[in-house]
């Protein structure tokens, strides 16, 4: 009699697994079928977090089944099931205007949204520059020359006089406007570009980048005021400076996303928080780039076709209303979560 004895791997009973797996599977082919039928969008968040988890449940099982050779009619519904589930989890959409929609549906401001400690951040940074400049040119105006460069101001200076200062709020391209509102719009998309990009540098020169814009801002408002045409410059300026000033500080923002992820990668290896990071900032940047292109355009219209100061405070507070609307009222649905 042989001392050792051969045992048989146990006989797993296709009944008993299709019992204790059937549930999830008829989930997943639920939730699947409703992709297919509308959208991811008619999920609720709670299926969105389950359907990763059924579908890797369903590849175990289809695993289990392969090898302990259950019943050919249960292996071939898992394979079309898991296929199925692979296709809408990681296939490429078949339709671009779908992919186009979630983009400004979803995608843009969800992005936007997530960034809102950032996008706080780089607001300040702002403000506290242009605080800054506006009282150092109102108590010294020689500080105007070293904050704004020469080709910025284009003899919009202290030493301009009113009737020059007013001619460039109300007069038409061929007075100057035109290049000087080009000039400026051209300014600030280099700053976003810049901003976003410097944020891989440990974020210091992004905010530093930012803050100079802000001292700007503030040199020039200060040398409005002080000729009494503070509130007109802002009301030429607020027509499309709140959407290019907003685009800009959400570039700051981006750039301060991936930078704090480079620093401070939380419970992420390093390289895996800069992609999680990277994703949303190139999303919320690609954004910014829209948005300094309607800021040409509600520039180049408004110069020319608005004239009255009500006028443009109107137009520039409500497109300021309606980013704020868009990204903190339709995206903070589809935020995307923090790295850390």
């Amino acid at each position: 009699m042989s001392a050792f004895v051969d045992i048989a791997p146990p006989v797993l009973n296709a009944s008993r697994f299709r019992a204790a797996h059937e549930a999830d599977w008829a989930r997943l082919e639920s939730l699947i079928a409703r992709i297919e039928k509308r959208s991811v969008r008619a999920l609720s968040d709670d299926d969105l977090l389950a359907l990763p988890l059924l579908y890797r449940s369903t590849l175990s099982s289809l695993s289990v089944a392969r090898e302990t050779s259950l019943d050919r009619a249960l292996v071939a519904y898992l394979e079309q099931l898991c296929a199925r589930a692979y296709f809408q989890l990681y296939g490429v959409s078949d339709s671009a205007w779908r992919d186009l929609g979630r983009f400004f549906a979803m995608g843009w401001p969800g992005a936007v949204a997530s960034l809102w400690r950032e996008t706080l951040v780089m607001a300040f940074l702002t403000f506290a520059g242009a605080v800054a400049a506006y009282m150092l040119v109102r108590a010294d105006p020689s500080w105007y020359a070293g904050i704004v460069p020469q080709g910025l101001s284009g003899g919009r200076d202290p030493a301009a006089s009113v009737e020059s200062l007013r001619a460039t709020l109300y007069k038409s391209q061929d007075d100057g406007l035109g290049v000087f509102a080009s000039f400026l719009f051209g300014h600030n998309a280099q700053i976003a570009i810049f901003a976003f990009a410097l944020g891989f540098a440990f974020v210091v020169p992004t905010a530093l980048l930012i803050f100079y814009n802000g001292l700007m801002l503030g040199a020039m408002i200060a040398v409005f005021a002080d000729k009494g045409l503070g509130l007109n410059f802002l009301a030429w300026l607020a027509i499309h400076g709140t959407t290019e000033l907003f685009a800009v500080i959400i570039a700051g923002a981006a750039g301060m996303r991936i930078g704090t992820a480079i620093a401070f990668p939380g419970r992420l290896e390093r390289l895996e928080a800069v992609v999680a990071a990277g994703r949303t900032a190139a999303i919320a940047t690609a954004g910014v780039v829209l948005m300094l292109a309607v800021a040409a355009i509600l520039e180049g219209v408004g110069r020319q076709v608005v004239n009255g100061d009500v006028t443009r405070m109107v137009i520039g507070a409500a497109m300021l209303g309606a980013w704020l609307i868009y990204y903190y009222g339709i995206g903070r649905r589809y935020a995307y979560r923090s790295p850390d």
